[in-house]
Parts: C-alpha cells; sequence; structure tokens
C-alpha cells in the first residue's frame, strides 16, 4: 500500500508495452514514477505464459515489426535480452486441401516472390516491384508521422501554434509527386481489395496482401478505409530491415520485461495486482487513482495506458466530462472479430501441398490459410450475420521453429489468431455469449488447419483459445479489439480517439492517455507511449517557465 503522505510525480494506469514505455521516458527525466498493472504479470497484451504444462507462447499479440527502432535504443532493450530472430520468409498460403496442390510464398527477396508469383501469374510478377514501390513510399511518409504529436487545429490547443504543425505537416505530402500523392489518398481512403484488384490479377497475390487489411479490423477485404490497415501493418522493421516480421525469443513477454527492467533501473515503482477501480477529481484536475482495494495512489499526473472507452466510460466520473465527448467515446469504434488461440504440439503441420514433419522454412513463416479476398469477404459475412465465419481465416504462426525455449524437445507450440467473429455474439444469436461458445469456435479453427494439415487436430495436446470476451475481460480490449479502437479514418491520428483530444490530453487537467487509442494506433509500437511522455514533459516545462 502507497504510503498516504507519498504523492508521485506521474501515475501509469496500465503496465502494457505503452504504459512501461511512458514510465522510462518519464523517470529518465527526473520523474518519480508508479506504474499500476491489474494483472499479476506487467506486459499487459505482450506477454508470455505457460498455457500446458511445458508450453510457453505470446498468450495475446505474437509477432514483432512494429516496435519502433528509436524506443529499442532509447530504452536498451537488447541489453535487457531482447532478440528478434526474422522468419525465413514472410507468409505462406497453401491453395488447397490435397496432396499435389498448389501454394504461394511470399518474402525472401524480391526476386524469389517474382519467381513464386510468376506460377500463378507473369504480368503479376512484372507488377512486384511498382506494387512495392509504392508501399515503401506511403510506408515512408507514415514513418516520418508516427513520432509526430498531430496538430492542434481545433479544440482547446488550437491556435499559430497549431496551425504552423499543420503547415509542417501539409509539407510531408507535399513533398511527394503527384503520383504519390493519389497513393496517399488511395491507401487512407479506399477498401484493400479496390487497391489491390488496379495492381494484380492472379487471387493468391492478392490474398497474400488483402490478408493485411483484415488482421484485427472487422470488416470485409472490400471495404472503404481497409487499405489503411494493410498500410499500418507494413511501415514496421526488424533488425534495421523494413517491412519484416519477426519472433522475439521468449515470446513477445521478453518485450515487455526488457522494458520493464529499463523502468526498474530507471527507478519506476512497478506494481501489479493493482486494478484500478476510478481516477480521482478534484478541483477539475486528476490527482489520484482509488484501487479496487481502496488503496488511493496520489500523482500531479495520470496516466491512463488503456482503451479509451473503459478509461471514459469505467474510470473517469460522468460528472467530470463534457457530454458531447462522452457521446462520441460512447460511439468509439471498437471489436476487431479476432479469436485468438494457442496450441501445444506432439509434432509440426504436415501439409497436403507442401509435405514433412520436420522443420521447413514454411513453418517460420505467417501460415494464412484464406485462399482469396472472397473468402475472406465470406467470413466477414458470415460472422457479421451468423456470429462467427464457418470457413474462417486463420494465420498461423509456430515460434518454436526458431525458439526451442517455448515448448519440450521434439514438440512445438502454435499461435493461430482466427478471424472472423462477431465481437457481440449475442446481438446475433441471442441467449448465447462467448463463454458458452468458446468451445465450439476453438473446434472450427483446428478443424480448418486440419484440412491444410490433416494430422494437426491428432497432434494438439493442449490449448487455450480467448474469444473476444476473454480479451476483454483479461487485457481490457473492449470488444476484443487489438488495435484500442477501429484504424478507420475518423479515429485517426487528430481524430483518435476524440477530434480536439488528439494530442494525448485528456479534456481533465493532469489526466493524459498513452496507449493504443492515440496516434497512431495499434500494434505493439511503443510509439503512443513515447510520444504520451515528450507531451507531458512539455507541459510540465511550460508550467515551471510561468
Amino acid at each position: 500500500m502507497a504510503s498516504a503522505s507519498h504523492r508521485f510525480d506521474a501515475v501509469v494506469v496500465g503496465g502494457g508495452h505503452n504504459g512501461l514505455v511512458c514510465a522510462a521516458y518519464l523517470a529518465g527525466a527526473g520523474l518519480d514514477v508508479c506504474v499500476l498493472e491489474r494483472r499479476a504479470v506487467l506486459g499487459g497484451a505482450a506477454v508470455t505464459e505457460e498455457f500446458h504444462p511445458g508450453f510457453r507462447n505470446s498468450t495475446a499479440s505474437y509477432t514483432v515489426s512494429l516496435l519502433n527502432p528509436k524506443v529499442i535504443r532509447d530504452l536498451d532493450l537488447a541489453a535487457h535480452g531482447l532478440a528478434v530472430t526474422l522468419r525465413p520468409f514472410a507468409n505462406f498460403l497453401p491453395l488447397a486441401t490435397e496432396a499435389g496442390g498448389d501454394y504461394l510464398k511470399v518474402g525472401g527477396g524480391l526476386a524469389a516472390t517474382q519467381a513464386e508469383v510468376a506460377r500463378h501469374s507473369r504480368r503479376d510478377a512484372d507488377a512486384l516491384p511498382g506494387y512495392y514501390a509504392m508501399l515503401d513510399r506511403v510506408a515512408g511518409v507514415l514513418r516520418d508521422l508516427l513520432l509526430t504529436t498531430p496538430p492542434a487545429i481545433v479544440g482547446p490547443e488550437a491556435g499559430v501554434a497549431g496551425l504552423l504543425d499543420a503547415w509542417k505537416l501539409a509539407r510531408r505530402f507535399r513533398a511527394l509527386d503527384l503520383a504519390g500523392q493519389r497513393d496517399v489518398l488511395d491507401l487512407f481512403t479506399k477498401s484493400a481489395g479496390d487497391v489491390l484488384d488496379r495492381w494484380f490479377e492472379s487471387a493468391p497475390i492478392k490474398a497474400a496482401f488483402g490478408f493485411d487489411s483484415v488482421v484485427g479490423n472487422f470488416a470485409s477485404p472490400y471495404t472503404p478505409g481497409s487499405a489503411y490497415v494493410l498500410l499500418h501493418h507494413v511501415f514496421g522493421e526488424v533488425n534495421g530491415q523494413a517491412g519484416q516480421w519477426g519472433h522475439a525469443r521468449g515470446g513477445m513477454g521478453a518485450i515487455t520485461q526488457a522494458m520493464a527492467r529499463e523502468c526498474a533501473r530507471r527507478g519506476v515503482t512497478l506494481r501489479t495486482a493493482a486494478a484500478v477501480a476510478r481516477v480521482v477529481v478534484k478541483a477539475g484536475r486528476a490527482c489520484a487513482v482509488e484501487l479496487e482495494d481502496g488503496d488511493v495512489v496520489e500523482g500531479r499526473r495520470i496516466v491512463a495506458n488503456v482503451n479509451p472507452r473503459l478509461l471514459f466510460e469505467q474510470l473517469v466520473p460522468a460528472e467530470h466530462l463534457d457530454p458531447d465527448f462522452l457521446a462520441r467515446i460512447r460511439a468509439y469504434k471498437c471489436g476487431s472479430g479476432t479469436f485468438r488461440m494457442n496450441v501445444a504440439l506432439s509434432e509440426l503441420p504436415d501439409f497436403a501441398v507442401l509435405p514433412g514433419r520436420q522443420a521447413q522454412p514454411h513453418h517460420g513463416s505467417g501460415i494464412v490459410l484464406a485462399p482469396s479476398l472472397a473468402y475472406m469477404e465470406q467470413a466477414y459475412f458470415d460472422a457479421r450475420t451468423r456470429g462467427w465465419s464457418t470457413a474462417p481465416i486463420v494465420e498461423m504462426l509456430i515460434p518454436s521453429v526458431v525458439d526451442d525455449s517455448l515448448a519440450p524437445a521434439g514438440a512445438h507450440v502454435a499461435s493461430l489468431f482466427c478471424q472472423h467473429v462477431h465481437p457481440d455474439l449475442g446481438s446475433v444469436q441471442p441467449g448465447r455469449d462467448w463463454d458458452d461458445a468458446r468451445d465450439e469456435v476453438a473446434d472450427l479453427m483446428i478443424d480448418t488447419v486440419d484440412r491444410y494439415a490433416p494430422n494437426f487436430r491428432a497432434s494438439v495436446v493442449g490449448r487455450r483459445a480467448l474469444s473476444p470476451q476473454d480479451l476483454e475481460r483479461e487485457f481490457g480490449l473492449v470488444g476484443g479489439d487489438i488495435f484500442h479502437g477501429a484504424l478507420t479514418l475518423d479515429q485517426l491520428f487528430a481524430a483518435r480517439p476524440v477530434l480536439g483530444h488528439g494530442r494525448y490530453r485528456a479534456p481533465i487537467p493532469g489526466l493524459y492517455l498513452c496507449g493504443s487509442g492515440t496516434h497512431p494506433g495499434g500494434g505493439v509500437t511503443g510509439v503512443p507511449g513515447h510520444n504520451a511522455a515528450r507531451e507531458i514533459l512539455r507541459d510540465l516545462r511550460r508550467r515551471r517557465d510561468r
């Protein structure tokens, strides 16, 4: 229990990766910081846990690319044990369920991917360099914006400084040629399907690229705005290689444990099993949090690393919020249609189209079971109307192929990231909820993999399934939303989470936001935590300068 006389400079609510990043930067600037985490382990959704005796894996988030290199350097994560291994190649898509059927492998360099794509379409193979160049140009603009605080063009902070920031931002876009500006407009507003249909003709390559547009996104790949979700997944890098994906040795918990070690080194007070019940507001300013056990932790500023809806609907008393702001928060879209599973395996999957139970490069890639955009669209329609897709989208990773610390010798662990399921099952199946349907859908996901790798079901010796309801209950992911809010145009940049409060500052003095519900959105990036800390320190300097 905190001393009644002790008042921290900053109290961070939520010990996920952005909360830890923010705390580390604040402590590095000399502030006395406390992090409060509801669960018994730090890390939020980026944790590694044992889910079956002898088998460990990343529980929720499961792969690395978006973690910002500046955060990695500034927090000295490599010195704290973080090591990331690149995938042998990016993705493997089995396109048939029978021996002799076809497949597509993407990655391993442009020439290798072109050779693979040419088996399906020579025209598409020739189009690949131009498509990659287009993505790189637009992703480069996005990377430039990541560490930028959105300009204050409206709301309480608007003014000459905000207009100047907006002008500087516009200059970045004007540096692109006209074709580049058109590409930005396309990728921020159009559907992924529309963009991919313009570039390619063959279903497999469109599926390989279009899959990124539905990851964590409860939508069809032909939903307007889904092209941005595709873009959001390609701005990252691994070990200095742009656009690559990899595995953190020891699972995603290795990232947050490294962050926690740096926090401890900088003097941050780290508390687990410390669930916050409410934010205390006195004289119009956030000044403390009250825990569920009644303990009160005081802070000169409160920093929330939680979903904005969870913060403003459950933790902040409504009387302290403007009615219009609160109404818009209640309308903030959450719900990613995600069903997450970990499975313990006695052996590797033996794919009919690429046989073998010994580790091969495709076992270490992202294995995508969704052969076309039409398949993905139908999966969404099924989930929207029936509760879940009868032919679901499944991405499987087997990190134990490159990390033998996760499973007993000769055995393996697999992450199954499954789409689509309805975040609110009761709305389409009255009287049912995900606690009732979880095992039925888990069986369906295993059967889906088994159709492509017929030894899969028999090799499963243990599993843990997380429905959208479980993801909300365990990790505070409202509606199971892995991004803390949909990545739609009305919920991006200066409008994330609400226009007028997109600069990491809540409408209550002394209350800040540092989670994925702020710019630039979801994924294990560390960027919201980095940017929020910078804004908090700016405000502190302004107060001192008065």
